[in-house]
């Protein structure tokens, strides 16, 4: 990655490398992504890698440059990251 580049995080999740490549490779996605809050930034983290299946998480990235490169700001009908709240902990494995 160049060294003039600047991914933002987000707030609760690291960057995947596969969505940092994608960003990296494309202009236009990268400042759109750079302009989203680091909340908004992790939703579409979370709604990314949250998915079981390889073949669902392809479908949401695609998705996702869609829907950035129009302008949304988060991914629809998503109820919000539940890894933030402290009370789901039980819920998922670290």
């Amino acid at each position: 990655m160049d060294a003039k580049i600047k991914i933002e995080e987000s707030a609760y999740h690291p960057i995947p490398e596969f969505l940092m490549e994608v960003l990296v490779n494309h202009a236009s996605l990268f400042v759109k992504w750079n302009a989203l809050t680091p909340i908004a930034r992790n939703e579409w983290i979370c709604w990314l890698t949250i998915p079981k299946k390889e073949e669902t998480r392809k479908e949401r990235l695609s998705r996702l440059i869609n829907d950035l490169l129009n302008g949304k700001k988060r991914p629809c009908c998503w109820p919000g990251c539940p890894h933030r709240n402290p009370n789901n902990a039980k819920w998922f494995k670290k």
